[in-house]
């Protein structure tokens, strides 16, 4: 089957993909304990969940979303030329499977995780996964590359809060204590603040004006790769006035899935 997938749909598949090829497939990068190739099995199990959901769903008999374990063992198995051809071929089929979805209303929640997603959100979800590990590839360059430009558009934190703001606080918030609570502003000027708390029973995450004094000040692509659990190469981008306990708590509260 001829492989496609859309510039237009999926803009940073073209730059992802030439960031992989571009390294061996050992190697080191900023997701933590991941090579490249590690990376490559997360993308390819990413498309094909996306796609098994979603197409499920288009065709009324839905499906329950798979463990990252089910989904990428098979996957571990393949050697690295293999592993590549499954993740362009999972992405193709995502890519068909996203174009059939266009015809369904935008507002239709289709079931994700423990948690529903609006159907544009499931080709948005890929699209972030792609800016996401590229960065991860990549890091920060003195040239800008794609990924560091689009950490910085407003849908992806919009995305990383509306859409995975939840489990991106639950592994953070496995590690506080009882009676222990954090709360926080993260702050970028000119947008609105991101507001979080977290206890031990629960957490929130969501978009509010800014009010008062901020946690941290920080730009936009800096303040995605917090919310993911990355940190930006330039300590500087990062300010804050509340001293380094509370930071600390903050920061370990966004410790990514």
């Amino acid at each position: 089957m001829k492989q496609h997938i859309e510039d237009d749909r999926f803009p940073e598949w073209r730059p992802f993909a030439e960031a992989v090829q571009e390294r061996r497939p050992d190697t080191g990068t900023w997701c933590e304990a991941w090579t490249v190739r590690d990376i490559v099995i997360h993308q390819a199990g990413n498309a094909e969940e996306l796609a098994r959901v979603l197409g499920a769903h288009l065709e009324g008999e839905p499906v329950g979303t798979r463990s990252f374990e089910e989904r990428e063992a098979p996957l571990r198995a393949l050697g690295d030329a293999d592993l590549w051809d499954a993740l362009a071929d999972r992405m193709a089929n995502l890519n068909r499977v996203a174009a059939a979805a266009d015809e369904v209303p935008a507002d239709t929640d289709v079931a994700w995780t423990g948690r529903t997603m609006k159907v544009p959100w499931f080709a948005e979800h890929m699209r972030e996964e792609l800016v996401l590990h590229g960065w991860d590839i990549t890091g920060d360059r003195d040239t800008p590359t794609a990924f560091q430009t689009a950490l910085a558009e407003p849908w992806m934190t919009t995305h990383s809060v509306v859409a995975v703001g939840r489990p991106l606080l639950a592994k953070g918030a496995k590690q506080l204590q009882p009676g222990e609570r954090v709360e926080a502003r993260l702050r970028v000027a000119g947008s609105d603040d991101v507001l979080l708390s977290a206890d031990v029973d629960s957490t929130t995450i969501g978009l509010t004006d800014p009010e008062g004094p901020a946690t941290l000040e920080t730009d936009d692509a800096a303040r995605v790769l917090l919310l993911w659990g990355r940190r930006p190469g330039d300590p500087t981008r990062i300010c804050s006035r509340v001293g380094p306990e509370t930071l600390g708590q903050v920061r370990r509260l966004l410790s990514g899935y």
